[in-house]
């Protein structure tokens, strides 16, 4: 039993497996186990069924139809969901958009775009990074100019995520040149089928193009697609990057990592015994699983203190950079333990064809996953840029 969880949240933890082994279609989370890339209409299934359940917004408060989760309770979901290898729910217009609009929005952009995030209608992309501003955020030069009732956009992103099936964007955008930089930022809605917008695929490391580049040409915006004050942005835009690093920690993906690197350390065989039983590869193992557990006790300790009411500050940047730390040491360890197979035929794995290479079917799914969570420690801000807010706001240095 969950011995540090209330009776309520034991039986919460009871209902959501309950919930998984009745509703998730196996075919799902077997392409999820295996590291293949979701399609579009596989992702918006999964949204469907979570959403009929009331269960797809369980950070969103009820009275925006959201299931009014404890922070706990979506702890306990998270870790359920990723050790039966359900697919993740996109954060981006979940996660991110809305609880911006909710606490900042306007009641016109609440009543359209909350339900629509939540029947599947909008599939919202974030236009933050660009060429020459990423980590450092505040250097954004995409450009909004006034014209009339419009925001007239220029300039680019990149790295944006899924963007290739979004029709809406939410964007940092620069209202303003002069004063400090984090002034002059304003936050603008951006409906992707807008003449102007051209999207162009960046291809990963493992193949597939997960992320993409968007160049904004003359593109005009409504100004009711502003949300909050002009200029304001870069406070509603931190207030995103709070819950964007906590839930990048992954507690519940490392998790579900470390039980599948037990396993096939398990089932592999090194010198006539299991891999799991060599002294030098079963003491990096362990040693990994000691830093999760620690982690997952600091995210423990931040669910209670947001159980309380407090709003988490530097503690997201803690928990994301360790926490994709361990994530991409869980992935190298994996690798290792598939051996000669970790070579894998990319091309191959890409393809779909993985099912016919050879070794043991872990193989291509440890590769892929190795290579695309290299960006763990880069996207959410660098954890360069989470050790210099971690030494700053913690030890005043």
């Amino acid at each position: 039993m969950d011995t540090n969880f209330s009776p309520e949240d034991q039986q919460f933890r009871a209902d959501v497996r309950q919930f998984l082994a009745d509703r998730l279609p196996e075919r799902l989370s077997e392409k999820v186990r295996l590291q293949k890339e979701l399609s579009k209409a596989e992702i918006e299934e999964w949204h469907a069924i979570l959403n009929e359940r009331g269960w797809l917004a369980g950070n969103w408060p009820k009275e925006f139809a959201g299931a009014g989760w404890t922070a706990i309770q979506r702890h306990i979901f998270d870790e359920e969901s990723a050790m039966v290898h359900a697919p993740r729910i996109l954060p981006f217009g979940i996660a991110m958009l809305g609880p911006v609009l909710q606490k900042f929005g306007s009641k016109e952009q609440q009543d359209k775009f909350l339900p629509r995030i939540l029947n599947g209608q909008d599939w919202w992309c974030q236009g933050y990074s660009e060429p020459g501003a990423g980590s450092d955020l505040a250097s954004v030069k995409t450009t909004a100019v006034r014209d009339g009732d419009h925001y007239v956009v220029n300039g680019q992103k990149t790295w944006t995520t899924l963007g290739q099936h979004a029709n809406w964007i939410f964007c940092l955008v620069r209202t303003r040149t002069d004063g400090k930089p984090q002034e002059g930022i304003s936050f603008l809605l951006v409906d992707m089928e807008t003449p102007g917008i051209t999207v162009r695929p960046i291809v990963l490391l493992e193949g597939t193009p997960e992320v993409n580049e968007v160049f904004f040409d003359d593109v005009r915006v409504p100004v009711e697609n502003l949300v909050g004050t002009e200029n304001e942005g870069w406070t509603y835009a931190k207030y995103l990057l709070t819950h964007e690093r906590t839930n990048i920690a992954g507690v519940g993906f490392a998790t579900a990592g470390m039980a599948a690197l037990k396993r096939i350390a398990r089932a592999q065989v090194a010198n006539g015994k299991p891999l799991i039983e060599n002294p030098l590869f079963a003491a990096r193992v362990a040693e990994v699983e000691i830093e999760l557990m620690a982690m997952a006790t600091t995210n423990l300790r931040m669910l209670a203190q947001a159980a309380a009411g407090q709003v988490p500050g530097v503690e997201s940047s803690m928990l994301k950079l360790k926490g994709t730390q361990i994530r991409q040491a869980i992935n190298d360890l994996t690798r290792r333990a598939v051996g000669p197979w970790a070579l894998a035929f990319p091309s191959e794995a890409v393809d779909g064809a993985n099912d016919a290479a050879p070794g043991p079917e872990e193989a291509a799914a440890a590769t892929r996953a190795y290579l695309n969570n290299r960006k763990l420690s880069i996207y959410g801000g660098s954890n360069e840029v989470q050790r210099g807010i971690i030494s700053k706001q913690m030890l005043g240095l």
